[in-house]
């Protein structure tokens, strides 16, 4: 009697979410057009893009590592680093840095203790900017945990940044 070994669930390395990521490779052709794609779903598994995943979605695309870092640095979509439990983003757009933004940016790094585009030490808070977020109108604007919210001032920033802080996250 022959037996049959079921296909396996996870990648030869034992990670299930290089599985998941070479069956999106695959579903794209390995073509090296979907590079944004891809690196897009590597994110979503892996939380960020560490270089070794890096070199591995350039081996599977047959793509130089260095076209592959250009685009995961080129936009800000994507991180190089583990990103915190919570996420400020402040806009640093032209209606937001005419309205205060500068002044919210400076708070919040001191009191985080962290410049923008880090983490805390504990992993716990992230403070990003971004170009424009869009919402002009409402300037100045700030992302907590992916909720936007308009006309911040620094007092505002730092009283919700420090709420994450009270509960743990010093």
């Amino acid at each position: 009697m022959k037996t049959s070994v079921p296909p396996s669930s996870t990648h030869p390395s034992g990670d299930k979410r290089l599985k998941i990521l070479d069956a999106t490779i695959k579903r794209h052709q390995y073509q090296q057009d979907a590079l944004i794609e891809i690196l897009h779903r590597a994110s979503e598994l892996f939380g960020y893009l560490e270089l070794d995943l890096l070199r591995y979605i350039s081996h599977s695309l047959k793509l130089p590592p260095s076209r592959v870092y250009g685009v995961a640095t080129f936009y800000h979509l994507f991180s190089l680093a583990p990103k915190g439990v919570h996420n400020c983003v402040v806009c640093t757009g032209t209606a937001c840095y005419v309205k205060g933004s500068t002044a919210i940016l400076t708070n919040v790094e001191q009191f985080t203790q962290i410049h923008a585009g880090e983490t805390t030490a504990n992993g716990q808070i992230s403070l990003m900017t971004a170009r424009c977020l869009g919402a002009c109108g409402i300037a100045p604007a700030v992302v907590f945990d992916g909720a936007i919210l308009g006309n911040q001032t620094p007092e505002s920033v730092c009283e919700k940044v420090g709420e994450w802080w009270q509960n743990g996250t010093k």
